[in-house]
């Protein structure tokens, strides 16, 4: 009878995340809808991976930022400028995309091995938005020189990385703010 009890428990716990990864998917995606087109565009998404790990946790926010990626993948229109398809991971911003899964395993790495506080989240989403940030841009590069013709990083820089720094770091504040007053509702 206990044991009973406990797999339905466990059930209903693996249902739980379930939901809340398929919600944090979605949150990416609505928030990647809304954006200003530039070679990179401006857009939410790092917001919602920032909001979507500090409220679900590592595990949870990155398989549900992974699951963003898969749809997109697959063809829904999730994707900046409702675009969708593997064209557009495979494109010059693609590295991008892939680097939010980089926000995550950091964030997992970070907050299972440190003490758990804002503190260390923060650190976490800062370094890993470098990562993101870093692997997006030789994604850029390598596409780039591919398609079009060569380009110095410097100039890469400026068009990808350089205005999004402090727009990324209001978007990892926002989400702070905001996750610490929703987080007492989310069940960990």
């Amino acid at each position: 009878m206990r044991r009973e009890a406990a797999d339905k428990t466990s059930k209903k716990f693996k249902t739980l995340d379930l939901v809340y990864c398929s919600i944090g998917a979605a949150l990416i995606a609505v928030c990647s809808w809304i954006s200003i087109p530039t070679e990179v565009p401006f857009t939410l998404q790092t917001f919602a991976v920032f909001l979507v790990l500090l409220l679900l946790g590592g595990k949870r926010g990155t398989i549900a930022t992974a699951v963003y990626i898969l749809l997109g993948a697959v063809g829904a229109p999730v994707f900046a400028g409702f675009k969708a398809g593997a064209g557009v991971l495979l494109g010059s911003t693609g590295g991008y995309i892939f680097g939010f899964l980089f926000i995550g395993l950091i964030y997992i790495f970070f907050t299972s091995l440190i003490k758990d506080n804002i503190v260390i989240k923060l650190a976490a989403l800062v370094l890993g938005l470098v990562v993101c940030y870093a692997f997006g841009t030789a994604w850029f590069m390598y596409v780039y020189l591919k398609n079009t013709g060569d380009v110095g990083l410097l100039t890469v820089l400026g068009w990808c990385v350089f205005p999004f720094i402090i727009p990324d770091l209001i978007k990892m504040t926002i989400a702070a703010v905001i996750a610490k007053r929703i987080e007492p509702v989310i069940k960990k």
